[in-house]
């Protein structure tokens, strides 16, 4: 009802502007040199209380209606100008809420706000700042002020909120486990739920799940969940390694975060690598490491087995690096 009211009243004010040009013109032509346009602009001028003295009415006539214009037309004008104003504060109003739809696509999903969530969201941001990052949470308070940060607040097993996130446009999804629930087993339960109403409603999507506990592995497989996380798992193992091996833990701080030093990338595949060991060979002179074919970490040592038509594969590089290897295999699909 209000954008209805909203419209009529644009198009009344038009109208209303038009029109008032049209009879200004008809009463006194040659004040305005015989115009019809710079009746149009005294009227806008006069209405908008900004009258250069240019062009005025001389005639009775029209000294009555320029009168009816500071009256009434001064007083439209305003009331347009709130209008715009206050569709604005709405619509603030309403990302803030988590009321809007995105309307984008190729994005990231987050699902269920955390500090964990929070950190996501600051690894994404500096791994590319063209990514556009959607969070999904039942709070009614937009969480991470972003530019690049839509939130929709909602039900994240509903449709409904699935829809206006556009799961079925994004590039993945992540769902972290609910802090807020004390059971595990709960927390677990509610991830089972989001990933299934993820993948019945957009299956394409590639979707990651935090779990909390090993034992519910498997139900997270039978609902076909791209990959999994256990949640205190990878904690535990950083935390062993640095006791056992003094000083490495900077190795797998770097490859856990992209802010600095070097990280994992996944490199095109050059038609002219026709083993392992030419790819590897090729890329180290580059600056890049190869060290894996999808999860096969033992390439390195089958440097003579031919490089598979699907293979993904994967090196250790900076950011410089592979920019420049990326752009050598766009180069290369464009010729």
């Amino acid at each position: 009802m209000f954008r209805l009211k909203s419209v009529f009243l644009l198009i009344g004010t038009v109208m209303f502007v038009l029109s008032s040009a049209t009879l200004i013109y008809l009463l006194e032509p040659a004040t305005f040199k015989e115009r019809w346009f710079n009746a149009l602009y005294w009227v806008m001028t006069t209405i908008a209380t900004v009258g250069y003295g240019d062009f005025y009415p001389t005639t009775v006539p029209g000294k009555t209606f320029a009168m009816f214009l500071f009256v009434f037309g001064i007083g439209l004008l305003s009331l347009v100008i709130g209008k715009i104003i206050d569709y604005f504060v709405q619509i603030h109003r309403k990302r803030g809420a988590g009321q809007l739809k995105y309307q984008g696509d190729n994005h990231i999903i987050l699902i269920n706000w955390s500090r964990k969530a929070k950190l996501a969201v600051e690894e994404i941001l500096s791994t590319d700042e063209d990514i556009e990052i959607v969070i999904i949470d039942d709070s009614d308070k937009h969480p991470y002020d972003h530019n690049k940060v839509h939130f929709v607040s909602g039900d994240p097993t509903s449709v409904e909120t699935l829809e206006n996130a556009a799961v079925r446009h994004a590039r993945a999804a992540i769902v972290f486990s609910d802090s807020r629930i004390d059971d595990s087993s709960l927390v677990d339960g509610k991830s089972l739920l989001i990933a299934s109403s993820i993948e019945r409603y957009a299956p394409e999507v590639h979707t990651t799940v935090e779990i909390v506990m090993e034992k519910h592995i498997q139900n997270f497989r039978h609902v076909k969940v791209n990959e999994f996380v256990l949640s205190h798992d990878a904690v535990s193992r950083l935390a062993v390694r640095a006791a056992l091996h003094e000083g490495n833990i900077d190795i797998y701080t770097q490859l856990l975060s992209r802010k600095d030093g070097a990280d994992l990338y996944e490199i095109p595949v050059n038609p002219a690598w026709a083993t392992y060991g030419e790819a590897f060979q090729d890329l180290i002179r580059k600056g890049a490491t190869l060290i894996a074919d999808r999860s096969d970490m033992g390439i390195n040592r089958r440097l003579n087995d031919p490089v598979p038509p699907d293979a993904k594969l994967y090196v250790i590089t900076d950011k410089e690096t592979i920019i420049t290897l990326r752009r050598e295999g766009e180069g290369r699909l464009q010729r």
